[in-house]
Parts: C-alpha cells; structure tokens; sequence
C-alpha cells in the first residue's frame, strides 16, 4: 500500500526570508518523517512579486499595456517562484531529504492562453509521480503554467494562483490532503484585526468559504476553494509561522467539501461548466411593504413578527431610499421591503405584513401568489460578471419581467409571473446546457430531538471596498436588468448586490428603481455604464455613493434557524444603526449601512450570535 499524498502549500510570507524557508524545510521533513509522500508548492518570497511589478510600472510609465506586453509581464512575473523553488529544495537537501524544483513547465502544468490571468487545463503528472515513487519532496513552482507541449509559453494564474495551484494538483495527483499554509492560524467567525474576540472555526463548509472569501476574507482565494468544492479535496489551512512543535497544537481549519463524481470535465480542469443548476421554486409568494420608513429598528420589528409567526422567509430585498419628494405620500425618507415566504405560510405572513404596515404608515402592503423563483447556481459563477447577465438576456429573450433579483457567489435568482416559470426554467437550461429541475424543499422545522449540530451563523464579513449605484424610475419591463447588467459585465465590472425596488411610475410608465454595489475601483466604470444605460432607457437620473459599508452573515444552516435575519436586523438596530439596504441568500444576508458605522455593525453583530464563545 502506498503512503498517503500531502500537496503543502506556502504563500510568499512563508519563505520571505532564509530563516522562514528552513523552517518550512522542517516542517516539509516532518510530514515525510510522518509517513506521507509530500509535494510543495510555493510562491515567490514575501514581496517579490509586487517588486517585479514596479520594474515593469516604472519602464512602461503607466501606458495601456498591449496583448505582447502580457506575454512579457508573464515572463517576469514567473521569475519570483524559480528563486523560491530552489532555494526550498537546496534547504531540504542540507536536512538531508532528496528533494528537486520544478517549473510549471516540467511539471506539466497547461493552461488557456489568457496571459496573466490563465486558467488549469490539465495537469501531467507522469514525471512527478515518478518522483514520489522514488521517495524524493518534489517542490513546484506555484502560480505558473504554460499553453502547450509544442508553444511552451509561459502563463500566470492572476490573483491566488499558488493556492490555486496546489489544489489543482492535489486533484490531478488525488492526493489525500491539500495543507495550505499562510499566516494566520486559519479561518476565523471575522477579521481578528478588526475583532479581537474572533474565534478559531476548526471546521467550515466551502460553500461558507466560498461566500466568505467573496466578501474579503483573504485567508484563500475563492478560485482554490472553487476547485476544492468541485472536485471533493480535502482542504487544511494552517499557520507557517507558528514556533515548530510538531503540528499538534497547529489544527488550522479544514474546509469541507461534498463527495464530488471521478473525472475531469471535458472542458478542463478548471473549466467545468460555470453554471451547473437550474432550478424552479413555485412555491412562493411575494409580499412587498411600500413607502416604510427609512429609519433604524424598521426591518427588526417586521421581520421580529414574521419570525415570531413562525413563518420562515426565503428571499429579503430592502431598496434604496426615497426622499419626500419621490414619495408625495410621505414626509420622510422611505423605501420598500419585499420578501417571499411558502405559499403554505403565506396568510400569517400577510397578516403580520398588513399589522405592522399599517403602524408604520406605509403607503401599501401587497400580496402576490401568482409567483415562482427560477435560480441558477454553480461554483463556477465566481468572478465571471458575464454569468448573471446571461441569464437577464435569455430571460428578456423570452419576454419574462424579472420582479425580485438576489445573488450570491454562487447563485442567481429572479422572482418571476408564475405562469411564466416554467418557460423560464427551459429557456435557462437550454442557455446554459443544463436539465432544469423542480425545487424541493426539505421538510421545515427540523425535528427537534435533533437540533442542528453547527451553529447557524459561521462567519461575519465587513466590507469597506464597495461603492453603491442606482438608476432611478427604470421602465419596468423585459430587457431592462439584460440590458444594464450586460454593459456592466461587458466592462468588466463585478457585481455584488442587486436590488429592484417595488414602485410605480416614471411619466406614465410603469417603473422601479435597481440599485447594485460594485468594488471601489471599479466603480468609475460602473458610473460611465450606468449613465449611457440612463440615457439609453431615459431612466430619471443616476446616484452613486462610495460611502458604503456592508456586513454580512454566513452560515449554511441558516435556513434552518427561523428569525437570523429578523436578530441581525433587531441587533443593528438596538446600536442605532440604519440599514440601507438588504439581501439574501439561502446562507448569507447582507446589510448596506453607513461606512463610519461599519466597524461598529461588524462587533455588535459578532457579539450578539455569541460567536466569540466556543
């Protein structure tokens, strides 16, 4: 029986130095002296890399760089990880191990011919096994590839390519454990920087770490995670600069992933189908709250009620504000909150809805059955923009008006006409070459001799990187979110949060608002798409707002634990903060608040879900 493979990975602050390379040199020999077969990938040393690209800034002097010079910046940039690869091997071999670098094109590393920004075709792994049945550390240089056996250019895999890289092999090689180490202890309830009673999770699922990398958290890139969760790798993430004691006292977090099928897609290894679900929910209704009152504690006490009716609710939009002007029949800023809930459930909902509307003076409160949500989802959805517009295209193809949008990292879904669902759903699988199925839902509550073992929120994300940008008074009809989003991902921007408001007419036309947030850097292009969009659709204006913060809560079993939302809401509200927006997901909900308030949002609501205790 062979030992079992460890594909180990160490970032750049890992081996920045010769003292810190001779200590992942000890630990590298101590997993070989535990029994394990052992193949390293590491990145250039500490900031070498962004060293490389000065150089490169300086003599281009800011000038657009061309698809030749690409090919260059590859060149240079794979350099960093040949001097790190066999200054490792050069430490192993003076504790006496056998041990060989290798470049991505020894190894047999292939990859699209995107420069600086490739992606994992296959990977050969005859010579490397070769290697290993010999006994010998074989330790590759991460975040490089080349197009082919017979051009042999080289190529880099963008941001997280080492992690990527790893993975990538710990996939082709089937090896039992991909260890990813870096310089924290592992994944963490929040950023302990900002947090200091931030937890150690020994465990999180990949779709939590998926989310959770989305919105910031830099332990991995979400491509390595991507990879993991589609192909089932076990995955570790450990600190390197922990005092070597054996790793006893170094368990780190393992993500975990479900079992995935054998093979490697056709396509490649990295290049499995971005959308792999297409799914129809007819069970829903959608209940809209029009003109509530734009202050704190609002979403608190309706979804407080909703929650205390024992009605679980699936998707939650907040749109933007209105001032008194845009809403003749207030005196205050207001904005609309639209939900969904099982059609089972949908009388006590309306209820609550009908009470609490009518003591916040809401202009109406509206009631929709004849509705049914169609989402599409994939872990390869991640840092593609082009993918939800897509699906805004093929559904104003077929005439479909989109009522609510909600994404997440991994999944798109639109509330739509009920009697429009099911052509939705085929014209969705037909696009994305998928046989659409039917929702269906596990039963709810869980049985409650068997509470949920986790708790259900994992994670909390604050993101101080993002600008918010609205279109006023939109028409409301086919084609209008396909048009706009397809400029967006046609400009390369990545858009986070999506929100359509409820509201009625713009000159005698049926209109809404839609509302997004994008990355800071981003959002210049984003402004330049959205005022030809305005233009284009003579839409009533458009708003752009960089001082934004969003928090977020993740956590897989949240749909489980009816009222997280309605807490989280209560919990902001009871600091005095605003929500200015709100979305979900079936494991996340994110709140857009003040940017001055974020940090404060981010330890309150860490404080009131307890995730600072075991």
């Amino acid at each position: 029986m062979k030992p079992s493979l460890i594909v180990q990975k160490y970032g750049g602050t890992s081996v920045g130095s010769i003292e810190r390379i001779r200590a992942v040199a000890k630990r590298v020999a101590h997993t070989v002296e535990q029994g394990h077969r052992v193949v390293v990938v590491v990145s250039a040393m500490g900031d070498e890399t962004d060293r490389l690209v000065q150089l490169a800034e300086q003599l281009l002097a800011g000038s657009p760089t061309t698809p030749s010079q690409q090919r260059e910046w590859d060149m240079l940039l794979s350099t960093g990880e040949q001097v790190s690869i066999a200054l490792l091997a050069l430490a192993l071999q003076q504790l006496g191990y056998t041990a060989l670098s290798m470049t991505a094109a020894q190894v047999g590393i292939f990859t699209t011919r995107d420069h600086m920004r490739a992606r994992i075709l296959e990977i050969h792994t005859e010579r490397l096994q070769h290697h290993l049945e010999r006994g010998e550390v074989v330790v590759v240089a991460g975040f490089q590839g080349i197009t082919s056996p017979t051009e042999l250019e080289i190529t880099t895999l963008g941001r997280g390519g080492s992690d990527t890289t790893a993975v990538a092999l710990a996939v082709a090689l089937q090896a039992q454990l991909c260890e990813i180490y870096t310089d924290v202890p592992g994944v963490f309830t929040t950023d302990p920087r900002k947090v200091p009673e931030a937890r150690l999770l020994p465990e999180i699922t990949s779709a939590e770490m998926l989310e959770l990398a989305s919105l910031g958290a830099q332990v991995l890139h979400p491509r390595s995670v991507e990879i993991a969760r589609n192909y089932g790798v076990k995955l570790r993430v450990r600190s390197s600069l922990l005092p070597f004691q054996g790793e006893e006292a170094n368990l780190g977090t393992f993500i975990v992933s479900p079992p995935a099928p054998p093979g490697i897609p056709r396509g490649g290894l990295e290049m499995g189908l971005a959308v792999d679900t297409v799914e129809v929910d007819r069970d829903q209704a959608k209940l809209v709250l029009v003109g509530v009152p734009d202050r704190p504690g609002i979403a608190a006490q309706l979804f407080q009620g909703i929650a205390a009716a024992g009605v679980n609710v699936d998707l939650i939009l907040q749109s933007l504000q209105f001032s008194p002007e845009d809403a003749s029949l207030s005196t205050q800023p207001t904005n609309d909150i639209a939900f969904t809930v099982s059609r089972s459930q949908v009388r006590e909902a309306a209820a609550v809805a009908q009470r609490i509307g009518q003591e916040l003076g809401c202009e109406a409160v509206m009631v929709d059955e004849a509705v049914a949500k169609v989402s599409i989802a994939g872990v390869g959805m991640i840092g593609r923009p082009g993918i939800a517009a897509q699906m805004f295209q093929v559904l104003a193809k077929a005439g479909i008006n989109l009522q609510m949008i909600s994404m997440s990292e991994m999944k798109v879904s639109c509330v739509v006409a009920a009697e429009r669902a099911g052509d939705a759903a085929l014209a969705l699988g037909e696009s994305f070459q998928v046989i659409p199925r039917l929702h269906r839902p596990q039963p709810f509550p869980r049985d409650p001799l068997q509470p949920a073992a986790r708790h259900p929120v994992r994670g909390i994300a604050l993101d101080l990187k993002q600008s918010r940008l609205g279109i006023r008074k939109v028409p409301d009809r086919p084609g209008t979110a396909a048009h706009l989003f397809g400029q967006l991902a046609a400009a390369g921007v990545i858009v986070d949060t999506i929100i359509q408001s409820q509201r009625g007419y713009h000159n005698g036309i049926p209109s809404n608002d839609i509302a997004f947030t994008v990355p800071q850097d981003q959002a210049g292009a984003a402004e330049a798409v959205c005022q030809q969009v305005a233009r284009d659709l003579q839409a009533a204006g458009v708003d752009i707002d960089h001082e934004i913060a969003k928090v977020s809560i993740v956590g897989a079993e949240m749909e489980a634990h009816p009222g997280v939302a309605a807490h989280l809401f209560a919990t902001l509200a009871a600091a005095g903060i605003n929500i200015e927006m709100i979305a979900t997901s079936e494991i996340k909900v994110s709140c857009v608040v003040r940017r001055e308030q974020g940090l404060l949002a981010l330890r309150t609501i860490h404080r009131a879900f307890e995730l600072d205790k075991p």
